[in-house]
């Protein structure tokens, strides 16, 4: 793994180790000199979970026992992803950072040992199988009280780059089929740390909602030739009345069949299948249309929304030719103190009812005043 590698948009990547042998990697601008060493006492890592396959719907379950000591929203003071000062030893070495990105120190996904192989699809008597895959936290600031809209443009220029560099890399582990950067914030969706950051799962196998995905667009290539997702774009183009936000190379809208109150699509107008096939203008394009979704998204209550933004893209080795990187953000508040629970007919039937319009949703994401 090299230590050091040059990035497009003036970025540079230096990899560091970690006191227990995990790697943080910083993302700069600025020629930092990386040099602080993690003085934590070596703490031993958790072995690789399991993986079982649930035979009814197909789906690979990855068993993460060790994850029910994770720590639990600490107070500031004691935020394992703030930069490291005085007697509060962190995540991160060095003082102040731009983007960093290390190793989950309590991970769903591990890399394995040897020779490794997705167990055979045969019902009730499939194999066990190991939680293969890599886990990755991406902190987006040192500072504690910030979100993702209050980045600077250039600040979500070094994340996406990060993010892209991060596809390529877990790209080539022959281990890794799919990989999925995504933000939860929140307490109301399950956060667990406040800081602004995120993660990054690398699986080994193709999750479900992925290969829902890629037998739609299979299937409708098949019967029409064309890429699904290029025609939903034309269709939000042609119709325009959910679309939110929009410059010469992204478009943001609010998709026709949202499952949530508040669910927002950006994707490139030029078709690409994933982080790793965005040109030099579509990235420089990127941080305004991104801020200003977040920003709208906050607006629409004048609060902070709870919301999962996640990036999909096409799997590693499957698909490349029909499915179509976009980024998703969904909110679950409906209302100022109303959320919507994925109750009866969401959880357990995978069935979703709005009550919104989509249409509603985007008007009132179009008309707060930025």
């Amino acid at each position: 793994m090299a230590q050091s590698k040059k990035l497009p948009g003036g970025i540079t990547r230096n990899n560091r180790e970690m006191a227990d042998g995990r790697t943080i990697r910083y993302y700069d601008t600025a020629g930092q000199n990386r040099t602080a060493p993690d003085m934590r006492p070596v703490e031993a890592q958790p072995l690789i979970g399991e993986l079982r396959l649930d035979p009814l719907v197909n789906e690979w379950v990855a068993m993460a026992a060790h994850r029910q000591g994770r720590i639990f929203l600490p107070p500031k003071e004691l935020c394992p992803l703030c930069p490291t000062t005085g007697e509060l030893l962190t995540e991160v070495p060095e003082s102040d950072f731009e983007v960093v990105v290390f190793d989950n120190r309590s991970p769903s996904l591990r890399p394995p040992t040897g020779d490794w192989a997705l167990p055979d699809q045969v019902g009730p008597d499939t194999d066990l199988g190991t939680a293969a895959g890599k886990c990755e936290v991406i902190c987006f600031t040192a500072d504690h009280g910030k979100s993702f809209k209050d980045l600077t443009a250039k600040r979500v220029r070094i994340l996406l780059e990060a993010w892209i560099d991060r596809t390529e890399e877990l790209s080539q582990e022959p281990y890794i089929e799919h990989i999925a950067p995504f933000e939860n914030r929140g307490e109301e969706i399950g956060v667990t740390l406040s800081h602004p950051h995120g993660q990054i799962y690398a699986y080994s196998y193709v999750p479900p909602r992925v290969e829902k995905m890629l037998t739609a667009a299979r299937k409708y290539k098949e019967s029409t030739g064309k890429i699904l997702f290029d025609e939903v774009l034309a269709r939000e183009i042609r119709e325009d009345e959910r679309i939110i936000a929009r410059n010469d190379r992204w478009l943001a809208f609010v998709p026709y069949a949202s499952r949530y109150p508040f669910e927002i699509h950006v994707a490139p107008l030029h078709s690409v299948a994933d982080l790793t096939g965005l040109t030099d203008s579509d990235r420089e394009a990127f941080p305004e249309i991104a801020l200003e979704v977040m920003k709208r998204l906050d607006g629409v209550f004048g609060i902070e929304m709870a919301y999962i933004a996640a990036w999909h893209q096409a799997p590693v080795r499957t698909g490349r030719d029909v499915l179509r990187l976009h980024w998703q953000i969904t909110s679950v508040r409906r209302a100022p103190g109303k959320l919507k629970y994925l109750a009866g007919s969401e959880s357990a039937m995978g069935a979703f009812i709005m009550d919104m319009r989509p249409e509603q949703s985007a008007a009132q994401l179009r008309e707060v005043k930025l």
